[in-house]
């Protein structure tokens, strides 16, 4: 496969990454509990971050099990059922591409992106924290872990780290 093949696959996870990390940070700085406007922004920016995370995440691995020729899931729970197949050996033909720990974290990140696209009215930021766990877990874990999977079904590409995804902090 050829690298360019993965450019689009770098800059979604490169997007999950950074929403992930500013989540965190979003979370961090609270505020959710401020009076007016203030309060509503802090809750909006975290949950969007969230949300724009997760979204980045699926959009990345679709485009890889697209360019491996796999048929993406399809259904009610498609989401789910990506995650589910992603963290999945197929027989011969290709490695998980997530290992079972970091596909939790992932199935976490989608639980919260259906409370913040469908429950935003009762948000609590008290009962996120699993949830930035699993966001810190993914920005931490998630480029190396598709590095690694990148590697091991296209060695050519492998070159010393330049072909790495995620050069830069995040």
């Amino acid at each position: 496969m050829s690298h360019a093949r993965w450019i689009e696959i770098e800059a979604d996870l490169e997007s999950a990454t950074g929403h992930f990390s500013k989540a965190v940070q979003l979370y961090e700085r609270g505020g959710f509990d401020s009076a007016g406007l203030d309060g509503y922004a802090a809750t909006m920016a975290f949950l969007h971050s969230m949300q724009s995370g997760h979204t980045s995440l699926e959009s990345g691995l679709k485009r890889i099990l697209k360019i491996l020729g796999e048929e993406l899931p399809i259904g009610d729970r498609w989401h789910e059922d990506l995650i589910n197949r992603v963290a999945r050996e197929i027989g011969g033909e290709r490695p998980a591409i997530l290992d079972a720990e970091t596909a939790q974290h992932a199935h976490e990140t989608r639980r919260f992106r259906n409370l913040a696209s469908h429950g935003y009215e009762v948000f609590r930021a008290d009962e996120a924290q699993k949830s930035v766990a699993a966001a810190r877990a993914l920005a931490d874990r998630m480029l190396p872990a598709l590095n690694a999977f990148r590697d091991a079904i296209d060695p050519a590409e492998k070159n010393d780290g330049e072909g790495d995804f995620g050069g830069g902090p995040h």
